[in-house]
């Protein structure tokens, strides 16, 4: 089971030592924040998933006291049906039937409504941990956004961007971008992992789908890079 599901510690690890690498290479560059504050992000995914795969004890608590509850006024309502016989005893006796069952079904009705709760206050934990992913995937983004290799050569005007990267200088950024992406999909798949909510599925998948599209975007950036200069290496 090892190698079966993703390990939030190694997630974690990774990102750590992708931030010292993004700050050895650009210290000035904002890119090692964002890597920073992903990596922050992570912790809080790791104690997050920690504590959706735990029961919520006080309402598991009230479970039960609803159930002892329910079962004690039913059994209290059986044992004060009286069986005397007599047609005069038949119409207090269904009434009594009619009470215990409705009864239960209230008991029912409650416990529902309490495991239901629990659900829904992990789903609301779980999307709002995805939406801040999400953003942080934006950001990430917006960052590589100006990183255009055809700015190598090309006339420049008082609005264009800053283009101080070497091409494998520039590579090597966008690379870092694209590990952030993917480990950004991989902290959303944490939460589908272990919850099996239908609504956090869908909405970690709808993450990792956006990681993996924004990330092939910046490959498509690298692919040229490397195009236009096949003897650069990497590192």
């Amino acid at each position: 089971m090892v190698y079966r599901t993703i390990d939030a510690n190694l997630v974690l690890q990774t990102l750590e030592k992708l931030r010292l690498r993004i700050g050895e290479r650009f210290p000035q560059a904002g890119l090692g924040q964002v890597c920073a504050e992903l990596a922050v992000l992570a912790g809080d995914t790791q104690a997050r998933v920690i504590g959706l795969a735990k029961p919520t004890i006080w309402i598991r608590v009230g479970v039960g006291l609803v159930l002892a509850a329910g079962a004690s006024l039913a059994t209290y309502g059986i044992h004060a049906i009286s069986f005397r016989s007599g047609e005069a005893e038949i119409l207090p006796l269904v009434s009594a039937l009619e009470s215990t069952v409705n009864l239960l079904l209230v008991v029912g009705a409650g416990v529902f409504s309490l495991t239901s709760l629990e659900a829904r206050l992990k789903r609301h934990t779980a999307m709002r941990a995805l939406h801040e992913l999400r953003s942080i995937i934006h950001v990430i983004d917006m960052h590589q956004l100006t990183k255009d290799p055809v700015m190598f050569g090309a006339t420049r005007t008082k609005a264009s961007p800053d283009h101080k990267l070497s091409p494998f200088e520039l590579v090597r950024y966008l690379d870092y971008c694209s590990e952030m992406l993917s480990l950004s999909g991989k902290l959303a798949a944490l939460y589908a992992q272990d919850f099996n909510d239908p609504d956090v599925i869908e909405a970690a998948s709808d993450i990792e789908q956006l990681a993996t599209n924004l990330s092939q975007k910046v490959w498509q950036k690298i692919t040229i890079v490397q195009a236009s200069n096949p003897a650069m290496g990497l590192n």
